[in-house]
């Protein structure tokens, strides 16, 4: 017996032995893989020399997310995200856009401009806008823009309504379904867990914190939400119709009207679209490719001339390069506020705060413009951005706030300091509240039969997550966020001239567009990234003047593994969210959002200003 007990042991010891031989040997071949494709990379940049540019349209063939700020995503990231179904694209900058597009308006080899969106996912309708600025300044010089996809979203939809044709295929579709604030609500599943949710908030209209305690959305929080989502679909709505030259009513349809008009096509989607107006013309990739053909020319190849995007980044980049001895210093506040240093892509109140001092250090720095792109997050890190944004003043530096498509709660909190705040129309603001959340498990564990019993020299030495809260406990948090709440308005109220009654009356956790705050006085003046950086040298008493982004520098490691990892995805195909069954897939990324989530409540007092509606797109 002992022999067999020893004969299994050895060959499963073997078999250990051969896993571990392969995991290894596959870790290494692609490590010597990225190797590889890295130092044929950058001899061959060595050894070749730039083809002579042609007369070329520019292909805005954008894939993956526009972001305020580019990320670093380390290799485990990069595997464990696409695993649970949040594959990982290239991400755009929404700055590195817009300047293409505008260098292309002026760049004599580019003779128009072709929208190939059909990668680009939902994006903020206040991003959209900008981009579509530049598309406006590209129309202007007399370059025509057109469009084609199979498919258009609703986003690829708005930036293709700017164009001067727009193809579609035969068998797509414009797939416009509107705008919604929805959440999921977990009451009762917390109940069935005898999980005990603890809840502090002030704001009648927070509506952070009511999954926790309900399995709807409250009366106050729909009505509140259907105020800025209306406002948000009417500026979608009126943009296109004026772009397409249809009547708004198109967009808008009743089912009942929408079933009419699609039956009177026999169900035919892309007849629909251009029966609407949406589209100009039903045609097939092949008959696309030669209309452009017809319109840019071709070097005796099966394709157009045409430049794509992210080949032509370069060029851009390159001749944008400017030189000044004054400079407005741009720090972008992009993701969900949390405590400490963190990555980009999150904002990390030490991390912000050290890009701000660095401006105020730095001397050709004459002003700043903070961007901010957030929902909130910790109300202890946002004290501290909002501490450093004084500091810049006292140095004499002006700081103008350029809230892009969300600057609410934790993200207005690090804005209300600043010389002047501008934001967009379509802008999400104020959600002026704080909340506390702790989950308790005592129930759950008690009817299991485990309990938790001891003595402690405090009121406050029990408390814990498997004794639950006692009353004064919860009254002292209570109180704890109560305070939190006043000083929060007491600060926009000493910072925009108000009284207090005043900013409590549009506080209470109200979300507001920048066209509602600007008529409050949460705001000082509707306009974009660009005004704000002119607003900023207006007040800088400066004219000649570079925009410098202060940006915290990957490390050569860092950057190392990201441009390998990115550039193995591409060239190896590497695509782990196919792992999934597609069914899947959605539900994954609704697991990974809920866990993200989780983890940037990271507050030392568990206080929170942070707006869960508020990203929609």
């Amino acid at each position: 017996m002992k022999k067999l007990f020893k004969f299994i042991g050895t060959v499963f010891k073997g078999l250990w032995k051969l896993i571990n031989f392969t995991r290894l040997a596959i870790i290494n071949l692609l490590f010597f893989t990225m190797i590889a494709l890295v130092y044929f990379s950058f001899t061959q940049v060595e050894k070749s020399t730039p083809p002579e540019r042609v007369a070329s349209a520019l292909v805005l063939n954008l894939s993956g997310p526009i972001v305020e700020q580019s990320t670093y995503v380390n290799p485990m990231d990069s595997v464990t995200g696409s695993l649970f179904g949040r594959e990982l694209p290239k991400e755009n900058v929404l700055f590195d856009v817009v300047d293409t597009i505008r260098y292309a308006a002026e760049d004599e080899k580019i003779t128009g401009l072709v929208l190939s969106l059909k990668d680009m996912p939902e994006t903020n309708l206040t991003k959209l806008r900008y981009i579509a600025k530049a598309l406006n300044e590209f129309k202007a010089t007399g370059k025509p823009i057109i469009a084609y996809g199979a498919f258009y979203n609703q986003s690829q939809y708005y930036l293709a309504s700017y164009a001067d044709k727009i193809y579609l295929a035969p068998d797509g579709a414009v797939l416009v379904k509107g705008y919604s604030a929805y959440s999921i609500y977990y009451k009762t599943l917390l109940e069935k867990l005898d999980v005990t949710t603890h809840v502090f908030r002030v704001g009648t209209y927070k509506s952070a914190v009511e999954p926790f305690l309900r399995d709807d959305m409250s009366e106050e929080a729909k009505s509140s939400a259907i105020r800025w989502v209306t406002q948000l679909w009417g500026a979608y709505v009126d943009d296109v119709a004026n772009n397409r030259a249809i009547d708004s009513s198109v967009l808008t349809p009743t089912m009942d009207q929408f079933l009419d008009e699609l039956k009177a096509v026999n169900g035919d989607f892309a007849a629909l679209s251009k029966n609407l107006g949406l589209v100009d013309e039903l045609a097939t990739r092949q008959q696309v490719n030669q209309a452009l053909i017809d319109q840019f020319g071709s070097d005796g190849a099966a394709s157009f001339n045409g430049v794509g995007y992210y080949d032509y980044l370069m060029t851009a980049q390159m001749a944008n390069i400017s030189y000044a001895e004054d400079s407005v210093a741009i720090v972008v506040a992009s993701g969900t506020i949390m405590d400490g240093e963190q990555p980009r892509g999150s904002i990390g109140g030490e991390t912000t705060a050290a890009l701000l001092r660095q401006a105020a250090e730095e001397d050709h720095v004459k002003a700043v413009v903070l961007r901010v792109d957030s929902p909130g997050g910790s109300a202890f890190a946002s004290e501290v951005i909002r501490n450093e944004v004084e500091a810049l003043r006292a140095k004499g530096k002006p700081v103008v706030v350029s809230m892009s498509s969300v600057a609410a709660s934790g993200g207005y909190w690090i804005s209300m300091s600043a010389d002047k705040i501008m934001a967009q129309p379509t802008t999400i603001t104020g959600s002026i509240g704080i909340f506390s959340v702790m989950t308790t498990f005592e129930k759950g564990l008690n009817n299991m039969g485990i309990y938790t019993d001891g003595v402690g020299t405090t009121p406050f030495s029990g408390v814990g997550l498997t004794t639950g809260l006692s009353e004064g406990a919860s009254a002292t948090i209570q109180m704890g966020i109560e305070h939190g709440y006043q000083r929060f308005i007491s600060l926009v109220a000493e910072n925009r001239d108000m009284t207090v009654d005043k900013v409590d009356q549009v506080a209470q956790g109200r979300v507001w567009t920048g066209k509602d705050a600007l008529q409050h006085g949460l705001i000082d003046q509707i306009g974009d990234f660009d005004d704000a950086v002119k607003a900023a040298a207006q007040i800088a008493n400066i004219e000649d003047y570079a925009i410098y982004f202060v940006e915290e520098p990957l490390s050569p490691a860092q950057q190392f593994i990201q441009d390998v990892m990115q550039q193995v995805k591409v060239s190896l195909g590497i695509d782990v969210s196919t792992w999934l069954p597609e069914s899947l897939q959605p539900v994954a990324q609704q697991v990974q959002q809920q866990a993200s989530l989780m983890q940037s409540f990271n507050d030392p007092r568990g206080q929170y200003v942070l707006c869960l509606t508020c990203n929609i797109q």
